[in-house]
């Protein structure tokens, strides 16, 4: 069975995203992002995405070139839009139906595991139905005061576990944590 494993940049004070104007500016990108990023390329077996994150990525992967390029154009993609009329990039998949029901006949295929990346309500609909298996989250060393929040709206605790942690040149610390299947307990009970 893959896991689903959903990759994101954080501020320090909790936000993926800025506002518009800045909406990645902050993200802080060295030597080592990139062999990071280069060594989990081994892991992907698709990648999923909103509609939103989907179309920026169609819209700028395809005109690019090199490395990351020729991998982001030749992996198998998936979106999740009621909206889209078409999902045109190379590879790419669209589907209209239920998140849940999908996400789990995708996780129960042979093969390396899905990632998500970006697509906040995505994110936000696989969290609420316990689909996320791992999350891998790069917290960047800056404060935004406002965006939006990566864990915006989660009603639900979740307790997780340390798998791994990294800290890179720029300051940036990834995070490699699995959901446990119970809380943890109260140490005042």
């Amino acid at each position: 069975m893959r896991k689903l494993i959903m990759w994101n940049l954080m501020t320090l004070d909790g936000y993926f995203e800025g506002v518009q104007s800045n909406a990645l500016s902050w993200f802080v990108f060295d030597d080592d992002m990139q062999d990071y990023i280069y060594a989990s390329e081994a892991e992907i077996g698709a990648y999923v995405f909103g509609r939103e994150t989907y179309e920026m990525m169609a819209g700028y992967w395809p005109k690019a070139e090199g490395r990351t390029a020729d991998f982001m154009h030749a992996i198998p993609k998936v979106v999740f839009s009621t909206t889209l009329e078409s999902a045109d990039w190379n590879n790419t998949t669209l589907i209209r139906g239920d998140v849940a029901g999908e996400i789990g006949r995708l996780k129960a295929q042979e093969g390396k595991d899905l990632f998500v990346i970006g697509s906040a309500d995505l994110s936000r609909t696989l969290m609420a139905n316990g689909l996320i298996d791992e999350y891998r989250i790069a917290v960047n060393p800056v404060v935004l005061g406002k965006g939006t929040k990566l864990f915006q709206d989660v009603t639900a605790r979740l307790d997780l576990k340390l798998l791994k942690s990294q800290v890179l040149g720029s300051g940036v610390v990834i995070l490699h944590y699995e959901p446990l299947p119970e809380p943890r307990p109260s140490p005042h009970s």
